[in-house]
């Protein structure tokens, strides 16, 4: 059975296999981020985050560095560099699965996203600098009418029941050989709550990318979160009420999230 780890309202259900490291880190008593690492495509498959103004607004600081509850071994070298692998006309980026930019008025929490295990193979021009860019923006600017949002992005590598071939490249600090994703998507919640604290109502959206280089907008691809989980498997915002959930986790339009 499936089986929550905590009440959350971003983590998806957890279910491990003998691969897959699941951790929450924290700065001070404050959560940043949980994540679900799997070791065999050393890719964090999902990052569940709790998203709110007050983490944001600082400047970039790069601070890249192995994860350190991990071996090495069981790691991309990304701290010693970028891939040093091209992709058509661009390079792969050192992919923040949560970006910097999501925490960096904390430098705790902006130290964490800089983890090996938090960064996967991006294609960087037409995706993470374009429409990828520009969806984190979006979101994080959602803060300034929500107080809190719950974010969680992800990789896939194939879609559940899927037989698409996996690409791997070979970093240039690195001997493992390092596959990347062919799909990369967010899904995000918000809620309203009484005054006792409890959800009274909520508000979901997803969104999906093929892993290729984009020039148009990113509200193009949202999705509901009912189709993510069916191409990936996890079940997500597990922890609101069944009949909320269930509702908003058909919603498809960027539009109709914005306004809720």
């Amino acid at each position: 059975e499936l089986q929550p780890v905590s009440g959350w309202l971003e983590l998806p259900a957890v279910v491990t296999d003998a691969n897959d490291f699941v951790k929450t880190y924290y700065a001070g008593r404050n959560r940043n981020y949980t994540h679900l690492y799997d070791k065999s495509t050393y890719a964090s498959l999902w990052t569940a985050y709790p998203l709110y103004k007050a983490t944001t607004g600082g400047s970039r600081k790069e601070t890249w560095a192995a994860n350190p509850n991990l071996n090495t071994s069981e790691q991309i070298n990304t701290w010693a560099g970028s891939y040093g692998v091209s992709y058509s006309t661009t390079t792969y980026a050192r992919g923040h699965q949560i970006p910097d930019a999501d925490r960096s008025n904390n430098a705790t929490m902006q130290e964490q996203t800089y983890y090996a295990t938090n960064l996967v193979p991006q294609i960087q021009d037409g995706f993470n600098g374009g429409i990828w860019n520009s969806l984190e923006g979006a979101i994080r600017k959602e803060t300034e009418y929500t107080d809190t949002l719950y974010v969680v992005t992800g990789v896939a590598f194939k879609t559940v029941g899927g037989s698409e071939t996996v690409k791997y490249i070979k970093p240039q600090h690195d001997t493992k050989q390092c596959p990347v994703p062919n799909y990369f998507y967010k899904v995000v919640l918000k809620v309203k709550r009484s005054g006792s604290g409890a959800v009274t109502s909520a508000s979901a959206v997803g969104f999906w990318f093929e892993h290729k280089q984009y020039s148009d907008n990113y509200a193009n691809y949202a999705v509901s979160v009912d189709q993510i989980e069916e191409w990936t498997g996890f079940d997500f915002f597990v922890n609101v009420p069944d009949d909320l959930e269930n509702a908003a986790e058909g919603n498809k339009s960027w539009t109709d999230f914005q306004s809720f």
